[in-house]
């Protein structure tokens, strides 16, 4: 990486401010067009460098005082489908893949979030939806610190 290339991945992957353009804050922080950020930024994911930009839900400070990580059991075939299903879900914040599957089996994990639902009802909801069956509800018992590695 060249110096400009370093210092935007220094600051991308820190906390970035909600805003609906968020990278021209960084464009002014150094001084550059935000084309530029954007096109450094899109040069790093076709290099496999950056895999993802993911957000940190604080649930129980967003006032979702529900919460319950659920691991299913879904065959190869259908995790796909069932796991674009299930994320588009509006109570569902994480949707994704455990490779290789917890406990032989649940391969498939949601964490599922309410302020006033029942968590054990939307689970159903989830398990009719799908017709999966054999899952797990494990329940959230306190929120930790959530913290992203820094590599620069």
């Amino acid at each position: 990486m060249n110096d400009l290339e370093l210092s935007v991945a220094q600051i991308v992957q820190k906390e970035i401010e909600i805003t609906s353009r968020p990278f021209e804050k960084i464009a002014k922080e150094l001084n550059l067009p935000e084309a530029q950020i954007i096109d450094i930024i899109n040069y790093f994911c076709s290099e496999g460098l950056i895999r993802k930009f993911g957000a940190v839900l604080r649930h129980q400070k967003a006032g979702f005082n529900k919460n319950a990580l659920v691991i299913w059991s879904v065959p190869e075939l259908q995790i796909n489908k069932i796991g674009e299903a299930f994320a588009s879900l509006p109570f569902v914040s994480h949707c994704y893949e455990r490779n290789p599957a917890f406990a032989g089996r649940y391969n498939l994990f949601t964490m599922v979030h309410s302020r006033d639902k029942d968590i054990r009802a939307l689970v159903s909801s989830m398990s009719f939806l799908s017709g999966i069956g054999n899952f797990m509800i494990l329940k959230s018992l306190q929120e930790y610190k959530k913290s992203s590695p820094e590599y620069f």
